[in-house]
């Protein structure tokens, strides 16, 4: 495998080739995937192209350790889950990577993160071990160069005023937030942040009644006196993030590219625009497993950008998830 920062800097025609290069590494030095494909009866040598790759069901995070290679774990992250339920697990090997990863994926789409002053509500992660996204956000907030960057747990009144100077001040500053805690900041501080970039990251987590993303949306406009409502999809299971800028529509960092599947055949892929289960490809995973099938509805556009629009129903049992119990 060559250097992992050179995916930093990979082309979109290079896409394809780096994704069959990690696969085949991967193949080989992953005992979860290699017994995944064995028990697919996959030759490995014998992919060609990236949509003949199998992607390997994200429940498997949940019951075996998905680590390419011999190297220990610096950090897992854990999802969140409620009592009683099993959660998924993502070893990390090299936790750099990751906030390198997070950093760049970022500026790709809104200049560097240095440059904004991070205001972070996520209550539901903060109370909890393990969080990606918490570990993330600390990073952006401790390379903001404004010493009002934090976090916000309960202090919705303290987070309120904060916004409020810093939109007076026509300082630069993203909200970035789990979908409840901004409905609550909505419901008791309605105010004018037409000047601030709110960002959800989407999970009522039990909290509230489930929405849509655009019920959701419309809400937080509305309070706000916002333009747009941006939005951050990311996971456990994965390195790379994807971005919405208020149409609707993800569109991943580099290093992550979506596909469509069939619902009723996991291999198979439907046509741009159809609704399908989103596979994920991520390059950054290399020390993990960087192609993942989720449990998410979506739809991938001809550009590829996407959009997820609900979970399927009983998402653990399914025709791919041949290793389950095992």
């Amino acid at each position: 495998m060559s250097s992992k920062t050179s995916i930093l800097t990979l082309s979109p025609a290079d896409f394809e080739k780096k994704a069959l290069e990690i696969f085949a590494h991967q193949a080989k030095n992953n005992p979860v995937y290699a017994e995944y494909l064995s028990i697919l009866k996959i030759t490995p040598e014998k992919i060609r192209r990236l949509t003949d790759i199998p992607f390997l069901p994200i429940s498997l995070f949940k019951s075996h350790d998905i680590i390419t290679g011999t190297f220990p774990p610096q950090i897992t992250f854990t999802s969140s889950g409620t009592t009683g339920q099993t959660t998924s697990r993502h070893h990390v090997v090299d936790p750099a990577f990751y906030l390198t990863i997070a950093e760049s994926g970022f500026a790709q789409f809104y200049n560097y993160i240095e440059n904004y002053c991070v205001l972070a509500l996520l209550p539901a992660y903060l109370e909890r071990q393990g969080s990606s996204l918490v570990y993330m956000v600390e990073e952006f907030i401790s390379l903001s160069k404004y010493p009002e960057s934090g976090f916000y747990l309960d202090n919705l009144a303290q987070l309120s005023a904060q916004l409020a100077k810093n939109q007076a001040n026509k300082i630069p500053t993203l909200l970035i937030g789990v979908s409840f805690a901004l409905l609550d900041l909505a419901e008791q501080f309605p105010q004018d942040l037409s000047d601030i970039m709110v960002m959800e990251t989407g999970g009522m987590k039990g909290r509230r009644k489930e929405i849509t993303r655009d019920e959701l949306h419309l809400l937080l406009k509305k309070a706000f006196n916002l333009p747009a409502v941006h939005s951050e999809y990311g996971m456990t299971e994965l390195l790379s993030q994807a971005y919405s800028t208020g149409d609707g529509w993800f569109r991943g960092v580099r290093t992550l590219r979506v596909l469509a599947r069939e619902i009723t055949d996991p291999f198979s892929y439907v046509p741009a625009g159809r609704t399908g289960l989103l596979n994920i490809i991520d390059l950054a995973n290399v020390d993990s497993c960087s192609f993942i099938a989720t449990d998410d509805l979506g739809q991938v556009a001809e550009d590829g950008s996407f959009r997820v629009i609900g979970r399927l129903d009983a998402s653990d049992i399914r025709g791919c998830n041949l290793m389950v119990g095992q």
